[in-house]
């Protein structure tokens, strides 16, 4: 990708991926920027490469906004097959502890995924980014090392069963930042008396794009033969992620305060901890915090220019 460093685009924006199966998110990254020929960008948290779907890719200063995507919510289809857990607990690991799956019914099989809503306490797989003393858990485990894992809170706020048969189950997952769908399939499996593991994993959702319209790379590649400047219509504003968030309006004097680092005086000043901050009703110029005399004062600024 021998294109040079200085002649890359300053864009902004953020680019909703559906992720192909096999290629890493970094991977993906990286293919996406270069099509672009983009200066600045970077991801909202990883996909396994046995993973598909929504992977919003932040350029240039969507990049300051990609914290609060990795924070929120996600959404997942998956299909679990029962009868053998697996070395990473997916389809790319070697299959172990090989079990016959119990008769079941769907009544059976839906008071199982009832004991899992709510918070609940998962350890996260040693196939993770996740570290230990400086390395991380995937790195130990491929030397053949386990580590003991704790525990972490985490919400499954939907768990739906979409299909079933003897051997596989078709799930559908919103769940808090955090959690592996992995892991949760394994206890499942567990709680099924046979054990489990993930063959096929998609994301269909990240508050607050929750099944969106996406962009393959193909459709990029496609319209990358016109010029990088092609992509540009494939790229939703900053604010986009931020939606979640109360807005804050300001006049003129106002905004140019906010943009000079100072606070200012708003009245009416929504109920929150963070705002979105406009210059009149649209020209989004980044984020505040509130003061405790009605001000607020900026967190993160954007620039349009």
């Amino acid at each position: 990708m021998g294109r040079s460093k200085k002649n890359r685009r300053n864009i902004s924006g953020v680019l909703l991926l559906d992720k192909p199966l096999g290629m890493s998110s970094n991977q993906a990254l990286q293919k996406t920027r270069f099509l672009l020929n983009a200066a600045k960008a970077g991801h909202t948290g990883s996909l396994d490469p046995l993973a598909t779907g929504l992977l919003p890719l932040c350029f240039g200063e969507a990049t300051k906004v990609s914290s609060y995507l990795l924070d929120s919510d996600k959404f997942y289809t998956t299909v679990a097959h029962l009868g053998a857990r697996s070395t990473t607990g997916d389809a790319e690991g070697e299959l172990i502890d090989i079990r016959p799956v119990p008769e079941l019914n769907e009544a059976r099989i839906r008071e199982v995924l009832s004991t899992f809503m709510g918070e609940i306490d998962q350890v996260p797989p040693m196939y993770s980014a996740l570290k230990h003393d400086g390395k991380r858990l995937y790195e130990l485990a491929r030397q053949g090392v386990e580590v003991e894992r704790k525990a972490r809170r985490v919400q499954i706020f939907q768990l739906e069963l979409l299909g079933w048969d003897q051997e596989l189950l078709h799930l559908q997952v919103g769940c808090s930042k955090g959690t592996y769908i992995r892991s949760l399939v394994e206890d499942i499996g567990e709680a099924l008396g046979c054990g489990a593991h993930v063959v096929e994993l998609r994301r269909t959702g990240v508050k607050p794009y929750v099944q969106p319209e996406m962009w393959s790379i193909e459709q990029l590649e496609k319209l990358a033969e016109s010029g990088p400047e092609a992509l540009d219509q494939c790229l939703i504003p900053v604010d986009s992620a931020l939606v979640h968030i109360p807005a804050v309006h300001l006049d003129e004097e106002g905004a140019d305060k906010i943009a000079h680092g100072q606070p200012v005086a708003v009245e009416k000043r929504p109920a929150g901890s963070l705002y979105r901050l406009y210059r009149g009703e649209k020209a989004f110029i980044g984020l505040g915090i509130p003061l405790d005399d009605d001000q607020v004062t900026p967190k993160r600024l954007i620039f349009n220019g």
